[in-house]
């Protein structure tokens, strides 16, 4: 089996590939890519068994055949290499592959083919597409709010809930919550899922920065994303998900807008002073003036600001984890923000005062109690 491949494109598609191949696996094919050839076509795949990403390019050849090759080895090797062609030879008996550039031959032992573990495919599946740019919104705003606590896997992906309404993005890790609804990609039939943390990780890392379309696929057990002979599989959360809408306060009489890039910028100089344990700030609201404030008792440490905002409601006093509003703020790119507040215990509502059209975004933050 023989090919002739571009340096430059093998590398990227490489690249694309690697963000799921893991280091530490007790399958040591786990740490390969396969090499699929078929004519002038050259798929390359990598999995941890949860999470699959494939991806094929034109290169030049009339073999067709597989073979397992060293991951690390072959990217490191090939991040050294000028733009130039590659010839790539692999032994059918023994899968060791040689690679002859214009100045010399390197040898690598690789593996059988035959012997990776099998790429799911889809079958039985609904679909639905979906833009580059609406997809990255979703995962942008929402990953931030995923659980890491493994003692609650249905909170540690995002939930997918589709209708004929809209798509629904949920995260949270029961501090803090998103919610990113998309009223400008429908399906017929009703239906929802919730895909792995990781799994979102890498197709962020990979969607495309030009716009175009995302294939969704998804049935029981797998979700399917294609776009520009890029395919990401990723098994789904075998949980059900909590009932999101229970805890998001209705009824909220304090309204507070102001200018979310001065509050963020407040936030990141006054949590420095901030207990590291708690990370607490305390919002205090009277008239027209925001006062947010930190301290740490046991080093003595305590920081004050002053911000212009438009308040309407009761003078109140309540504290949030500055973590927490600091990672919600920046997931918003609107100029001004605008917070709904009922009591010192309860949730809080972080909303965008503007937002494009077919969009409805919701955050939620939990109050840390004041000593």
């Amino acid at each position: 089996m023989k090919f002739i491949v571009s340096t430059t494109s093998l590398l990227r598609n490489l690249q694309m590939v690697n963000g799921v191949i893991s280091t530490s696996t007790v399958l040591p094919i786990l740490e390969d890519f396969l090499f699929e050839i078929s004519k002038n076509s050259l798929t390359i795949s990598g999995t941890d068994l949860e999470t699959s990403i494939s991806t094929s390019l034109e290169i030049e050849s009339k073999a067709e055949g597989k073979v397992a090759i060293p991951a690390r080895i072959l990217v490191d090797y090939l991040k050294t290499l000028p733009e130039q062609p590659l010839t790539i030879s692999v032994n059918d008996d023994n899968y060791s592959v040689e690679i002859t550039t214009d100045r010399g031959k390197y040898k690598l032992n690789g593996e059988n083919g035959s012997d990776f573990p099998r790429i799911p495919v889809a079958e039985n599946t609904s679909e639905l597409s979906m833009s580059t740019g609406i997809l990255q919104k979703a995962i942008n705003k929402s990953l931030f709010a995923v659980s890491n606590d493994e003692l609650r896997p249905q909170m540690t992906g995002v939930y997918f809930q589709l209708n004929n309404e809209g798509v629904t993005f949920v995260a949270t890790d029961a501090h803090k919550l998103v919610r990113y609804k998309r009223t400008d990609t429908t399906v017929k039939d009703a239906a929802s899922f919730i895909v792995p943390k990781k799994a979102l990780n890498l197709l962020k890392g990979i969607l495309p920065g030009e716009e175009t379309q995302v294939q969704i696929s998804y049935n029981s057990s797998n979700a399917f994303f294609s776009f520009n002979n890029i395919n990401l599989i990723c098994r789904l959360i075998d949980a059900r998900y909590p009932d999101y809408n229970a805890v998001i306060p209705t009824d909220n009489p304090n309204e507070l807008l102001v200018n979310r890039a001065d509050l963020l910028n407040t936030l990141r100089r006054v949590m420095i002073f901030s207990n590291k344990t708690t990370h607490q700030v305390i919002l205090k609201l009277t008239g027209n003036s925001l006062n947010v404030s930190a301290q740490d008792l046991d080093f003595s440490n305590e920081a004050k600001e002053d911000l212009d905002c438009q308040y309407s409601g009761e003078d109140m006093e309540i504290g949030f984890n500055a973590r927490f509003l600091q990672e919600m703020l920046q997931a918003m790119d609107n100029e001004e923000v605008k917070i709904e507040l009922s009591t010192p215990n309860r949730a809080g509502i972080l909303l965008p005062t503007e937002s494009e059209e077919g969009e409805d975004l919701l955050m939620l933050v939990m109050p840390v109690m004041l000593s």
